[in-house]
């Protein structure tokens, strides 16, 4: 019988299921850029992505860690899959997925390139394959600003940190070797435009240089970690250094979803351990302890009223090294950190005790102001936490409770409900001390980093037809004590409502409306007492998509952007793009042209939007005050294991003779970036 329900499911589904969308969506980035007002390095997901469409994950060898790095499916739908495969054994077909509660069309288009259904291979037999049956790959990627910056230009040896001593190219080189999910080493080189390379303060070639090798279910070790590596516990509390999203019109995506222990190899110098790692499986328990050493770039003042102690004002994150104060910050911070997860695993529950603990080879001490009362301070930190999740037929309840080394107390809990085939709810409430603190932690909050915070989030999915889905979210938040900027305790609150609609396989829309309201310092007249007024911040976006032929697709986006509308500060924007995308099945060319028309008030109605990059790559500028944006992306396949990427983007403002600031000042209105690529698979 099972055979014939999978058989009609097969026929029902072939035209149901057809092209994916976009895993990692462009508003997830560009909410996240808006967030943190930075774009990230860490291309860890999108290497896994495409190595999953040349090698597709096995659903009948695949675990819970597999399907939470595929960062596409909700925990109720992992739920249902380890359920569903536990009870009906292996799948026999690939749109038997449909036949797992919880998993719509919609979900299985988004998995379906990246998933397939083979036999199980014994481990044992394929120990022997890891170091010689996997992929190598080499890339290479050069970024060059054809205008000269004042940094490039003012060389004056009387002042040696009024330029750059480096080249005006960025490089960046990487090595890569993975044998499916079960092996994976590599060699990261980085070097940022305006360091040296292969003299002076850069002797050694490459600023950053990184190297890593993992490797997974080695009889009773589920995951070993050498050399770099991310760690992710709980709900982010205390510790998440890989990448995750917050507030999106994905209103589902809510919970941090991830394997404790990643293999690292990105470009960005910051978020990520070195040393060791490794995590134990027993039945249903799981440890998992890791231990790094690495130095932090900070900022250092020596106190000559306290013996001339020298302690770190803060940590620095740019990961630049050009100017001499640069470089003399390099390195500036010894850090220890070391860690612990304990997890019991139950076939509808889960509970897990997580501790990281940081020695400092230099006190902290930030500035003495207000909103520093409750800093991280001295020369040693630790976070302790418990996480669990518990799931009740459609219902998926999951948390993490939280506290510092000074005792202060963080939660997080969140709830998915799929009330309907057509109806899904979620729900998070944050409550975070105004005195917790942590390092390298990234939970679902409206703040960058989980402090000073009490909030609840609520959000709707609905699928009132095939081609129809409605998504939309109410957040309201209170900050208890005063921030950088904001002078006392504050509220605010978020709300986003979009309509998509894809009414076949060659068009798509959407459009969405957003509001947020916040407090904020006003002060125009330098009063000793500051106004904290509600400043909204409306926008609405409408974006098109059509595919005309197999081999051209066209977008165009509009959106306008409100700004404390009717009030002191009040500004609006503008922006509208039209792309241009050739790509032809099977041929070695393919190209994406943009352009793009922008017009705002000021920085305070900037818009966000994403574009296409070289692979491993997205840039999300922040576009304001008034110009034109245009870029042209080409890849091309020389052979099946090489392959060449061209960019060139430029951006010309129409009000402008200077853009930038300091040493990246541009004298001109215009910036022009090209970027070249070559990828080797061997």
């Amino acid at each position: 019988m099972r055979y014939l329900y999978i058989i009609l499911l097969n026929l029902s589904s072939l035209f149901a299921i057809g092209q994916t969308e976009t895993p990692i969506t462009e508003q997830q980035l560009e909410n996240l850029a808006d967030a943190e007002q930075a774009e990230t390095e860490d291309d860890s997901y999108l290497q896994s992505l495409n190595y999953l469409r040349r090698n597709p994950l096995n659903l009948n060898r695949s675990d819970e860690n597999d399907l939470k790095d595929l960062r596409l499916l909700t925990a109720l739908q992992i739920q249902n899959f380890i359920r569903y495969r536990s009870v009906f054994g292996y799948f026999i077909n690939v749109y038997e997925l449909q036949a797992i509660p919880t998993w719509d069309v919609e979900t299985i288009q988004k998995v379906l390139p990246f998933v397939t259904v083979k036999p199980v291979i014994n481990l044992k037999e394929e120990a022997g394959k890891r170091f010689r049956g996997g992929n190598h790959s080499l890339l290479l990627r050069e970024t060059y600003i054809l205008e000269k910056s004042r940094g490039f230009k003012q060389k004056d040896s009387a002042n040696a940190t009024s330029f750059y001593p480096g080249s005006r190219d960025k490089i960046f080189l990487r090595y890569k070797y993975v044998y499916k999910n079960l092996l994976q080493y590599g060699l990261v080189g980085e070097k940022d435009a305006g360091e040296q390379f292969f003299k002076g303060n850069q002797k050694q070639g490459f600023d950053f240089y990184s190297a890593h090798l993992f490797a997974r279910n080695i009889g009773a070790i589920k995951a070993l970690a050498l050399g770099d590596f991310t760690v992710n516990l709980g709900q982010g509390l205390i510790q998440w250094q890989s990448l995750a999203f917050k507030k999106s019109p994905d209103a589902l995506n809510i919970k941090r979803q991830s394997a404790i222990l990643r293999p690292y190899n990105s470009a960005g110098e910051i978020n990520f351990h070195r040393g060791v790692g490794i995590t134990l499986q027993k039945k249903r328990w799981e440890a998992t302890l890791f231990g790094s050493l690495r130095k932090l770039d900070a900022n250092t003042i020596i106190d000559t009223t306290a013996n001339y102690e020298e302690f770190i004002t803060s940590f620095l994150t740019s990961g630049y090294h050009r100017t001499v104060s640069e470089v003399a910050d390099k390195g500036m911070q010894k850090q220890l950190a070391f860690g612990a997860n304990l997890t019991y695993r139950a076939n509808k529950w889960h509970l897990s005790a997580n501790t990281i603990q940081y020695k400092f080879d230099l006190p902290v001490k930030k500035s003495a102001r207000p909103y520093n009362q409750f800093s991280l301070s001295g020369n040693r930190w630790a976070n302790y936490s418990v996480d669990y999740s518990y799931t009740w037929r459609n219902v998926h309840f999951f948390g993490e409770t939280a506290l510092d080394y000074k005792n202060h107390h963080a939660t997080v809990n969140g709830l998915l409900v799929s009330m309907d085939a057509r109806a899904d709810f979620s729900l998070v409430y944050r409550n975070i001390s105004k005195a917790y603190q942590s390092l390298n932690a990234n939970a679902f909050t409206e703040n960058t980093f989980p402090n000073n915070e009490k909030g609840l989030y609520a959000g709707l999915t609905l699928r009132p037809a095939s081609a129809i889905r409605i998504d939309a979210y109410a957040d309201i938040y209170r900050f208890p004590y005063l921030k950088f900027n904001v002078d006392a305790p504050t509220t605010g609150r978020d709300f986003l409502l979009q309509l998509y609609y894809k009414p076949n396989k060659q068009a798509e829309v959407y459009t969405r409306y957003r509001t947020e309201t916040k407090q904020q310092n006003y002060n125009p007249d330098d009063l000793t007492m500051k106004e904290l007024p509600f400043i909204p911040k409306q926008s609405w976006r409408t974006q098109f998509a059509m595919k005309i032929n197999p081999k051209v697709t066209v977008r165009s986006r509009f959106e306008l952007m409100w700004y404390d509308k009717h009030g002191p500060q009040a500004e609006n924007g503008f922006l509208t793009y039209f792309d241009f995308i050739y790509n032809p099945p099977l041929k070695p060319l393919s190209a994406t042209v943009r352009l793009q028309y922008f017009e705002t008030g000021g920085y305070n109605s900037r818009i966000y939007a994403y574009e296409n990059d070289v692979l491993y790559s997205y840039s999300i500028p922040a576009f304001y005050n008034k110009g034109w944006r245009t870029y042209l992306n080409i890849n091309y396949s020389f052979r099946k294991n090489f392959q060449a990427w061209f960019r060139i983007s430029q951006t010309l403002y129409k009000d402008k003779n200077l853009i930038g600031t300091g040493l990246d000042e541009i004298t001109g209105n215009h910036r022009t970036e090209v970027k070249l690529q070559l990828l080797y698979d061997f």
